[in-house]
């Protein structure tokens, strides 16, 4: 089983995986065909699937010509089915779906838009959070309110340490910058963040991440209740790099 993170546009990831005991290729998130269609040809594989983790258009852009292309089948959750391009099936919360010999366990995680969900897939030891979580950050509340993007995260905080985390952004170094006017003092955050920052320099991605690094090192995860999250996500939302 393999999985490849594949940049699209100026900073989305879109995550291919692949089973070649079941020619299963399945791509996350994809916000343009191109770039998924050149990375399917160098192995010679034919997508079979499409899952998107929300409805905005930088996760779903590619979904029609990679479906044109490939007659491949687009999955997202059901409540979101309305606003997924070129949906085939959906999938409710809490369900657990098989691809290949790839399991999928959904979770609804509203808050950014009110359709976000994760997607944890244990042969992979991964858990795809679309625009849930960023690295060393959060999504925007686009949709939902603060209670909801609040409990949406603490649900990531429940899986253990190791769990890898994908993304739908590679927001690390901007979002670190306001962690560490919040947590100037942090030491795993500025350990975190100068590797972070040795990756962006030599053009590497810093996802995956994992969830032990966000609970040590993101402020979004290091706050204690609703109300204090509230306060750092309006900060952050007014907040500008110098």
């Amino acid at each position: 089983m393999q999985l490849i993170v594949i940049p699209v546009l100026k900073d989305n990831y879109a995550y291919l995986l692949r089973d070649d005991a079941t020619n299963t290729t399945i791509v996350i998130d994809p916000s343009e065909a191109d770039p998924i269609l050149k990375e399917l040809k160098k192995h010679s594989w034919m997508l079979t699937h499409i899952i998107n983790t929300h409805h905005h258009w930088d996760h779903t852009d590619g979904n029609v010509e990679l479906k044109q292309q490939t007659s491949c089948q687009v999955i997202g959750y059901k409540g979101d089915a309305h606003r997924i391009p070129a949906i085939d099936e959906t999938w409710e919360d809490k369900g657990s779906y098989r691809l290949g010999r790839f399991h999928f366990d959904v979770r609804h995680t509203p808050g950014h838009t009110l359709g976000q969900t994760l997607l944890h897939v244990p042969e992979l030891n991964a858990l795809f959070c679309g625009d849930t979580l960023f690295s060393l950050g959060c999504g925007r509340l686009f949709e939902g309110t603060p209670a909801q993007l609040f409990a949406s995260l603490q649900t990531i905080a429940t899986y253990p340490d190791d769990v890898k985390l994908y993304c739908g952004h590679e927001y690390t170094l901007a979002n670190g910058a306001f962690a560490t006017m919040v947590e100037p003092n942090n030491k795993d955050l500025m350990a975190y963040l100068a590797n972070a920052t040795t990756l962006r320099e030599q053009g590497l991605p810093t996802i995956p991440t994992t969830v032990g690094i966000e609970k040590r090192c993101n402020p979004f995860l290091r706050v204690s209740n609703v109300d204090d999250f509230a306060r750092l996500r309006t900060m952050k939302d007014r907040f500008k790099l110098s």
